[in-house]
């Protein structure tokens, strides 16, 4: 969080709640991300998964946008070299913009921010995980568990009417429900 220029360190409640979003970054899931975004678009990065090596290698977001032109050609058209601020955030918008066009949901997308200045660096993660679960749609190595398919079922109408006159488990049962044999707690004294 140090690296970041021009920016006051936080103190008091915004230091807590910083210090809460930087606990749950997850050094082995960022290098497994790294090294999944080093086979597919084939670069030589250093797969650490340190929060400064992880950042130092995403912050300008030429590799971002270098790993969606991969998996979808033709989804960043014009990638920024330039090492300035405002540069580096608009290739960082394009990956985002080409994320949510690849299915990435708007909750697993991190802000511009999140990775520039350092502030969230585990949704930043998240992100990227969320894209590696959409790689094998794109003819790509996948990365985490397999996404579900869609398994849509058709029912005739007599199979929907015959399930209207049977009781689910969720209604509850009462066959046999007697009190006899009951006999713990305290006696009933008169």
């Amino acid at each position: 969080m140090s690296n970041v220029p021009n920016r006051a360190t936080k103190s008091g409640f915004a230091a807590e709640a910083q210090k809460k979003i930087m606990s749950k970054y997850s050094p082995e899931l960022a290098s497994q991300v790294l090294a999944w975004i080093a086979d597919i678009t084939g670069e030589n990065i250093n797969t650490s998964g340190d929060n400064t090596n992880f950042w130092e290698t995403l912050k300008d977001g030429t590799l971002l946008c270098n790993l969606v032109n991969e998996m979808k050609p033709g989804s960043v058209k014009k990638i920024q070299q330039s090492k300035m601020a405002f540069k580096c955030m608009e290739n960082i918008n394009n990956f985002l913009a080409a994320c949510r066009a690849m299915g990435v949901t708007s909750e697993e997308l991190f802000q511009t921010v999140d990775l520039w200045e350092q502030q969230n660096l585990h949704m930043v993660v998240i992100c990227l995980e969320s894209l590696g679960r959409k790689a094998p749609n794109f003819g790509k190595p996948g990365l985490g568990p397999k996404e579900a398919e869609k398994n849509e079922r058709q029912f005739t109408d007599e199979q929907l009417n015959a399930g209207k006159n049977t009781i689910g488990l969720q209604m509850g049962s009462n066959k046999g429900a007697t009190q006899s044999g009951i006999s713990f707690g305290n006696t009933r004294h008169m």
